[in-house]
C-alpha cells in the first residue's frame, strides 16, 4: 500500500456518501448512486512533487465525466501552525516527496482534519446522489 492509498483510506472511512471504494495507484474510486462513481486523487496546484488539494471527478457510467472540484487543504483547514520558527505563520498543509518517499511536510493532519475534509467531500458527492439519477439537474 503506498502513501497516498493510506491517507486516501484515512479521508474515505469517514465519508459517507462514497461506497464501495476501490483504491487503484493514487486514486480511489467510489459509488456515489447506481450510475454515478467518483474519482478522489490528491493533486498538485502547480508546484512539483507538493499536493496541496484533492481533486473530484464525477463519473456518469455511460455519458464520463460530469464535473470535476478541487479542494486546496489550506481553504478548509487554514494555516497550521508548527513548532518551527522558520514557519512563524503556520504552514500550508501538503504532501511532499522526501527523497525516496512522500509525507506531509512539517503538520500531519488530525482526526478532526481529515473529518473536516471528509465532510467537504460529502457534501459534494451528496449534490449529484438520487435526485441527479431520477433525471434532475443542477441550475
Amino acid at each position: 500500500m503506498n502513501f497516498f492509498e493510506k491517507e486516501l483510506r484515512k479521508l474515505v472511512g469517514q465519508s459517507d456518501a462514497l461506497a464501495d471504494p476501490k483504491f487503484i495507484g493514487r486514486a480511489c474510486y467510489g459509488r456515489v448512486s447506481d450510475n454515478i462513481r467518483a474519482k478522489l486523487q490528491f493533486v498538485t496546484m502547480g508546484h512539483h512533487e507538493h499536493y496541496e488539494a484533492l481533486q473530484m471527478t464525477l463519473i456518469n457510467n455511460t455519458e464520463g465525466n460530469i464535473d470535476t472540484n478541487t479542494i486546496r487543504f489550506r481553504d478548509i483547514w487554514g494555516a497550521k501552525p508548527v513548532n518551527n520558527p522558520n514557519f512563524r505563520e503556520g504552514v500550508s498543509p501538503h504532501i511532499w516527496k522526501d527523497g525516496k518517499d512522500y509525507e506531509w511536510y512539517a503538520y500531519q493532519p488530525t482526526p478532526a482534519d481529515y473529518e473536516t475534509l471528509a465532510d467537504s467531500v460529502d457534501e459534494y458527492l451528496e449534490m449529484f446522489g438520487e435526485d441527479m439519477e431520477h433525471g434532475q439537474t443542477m441550475t
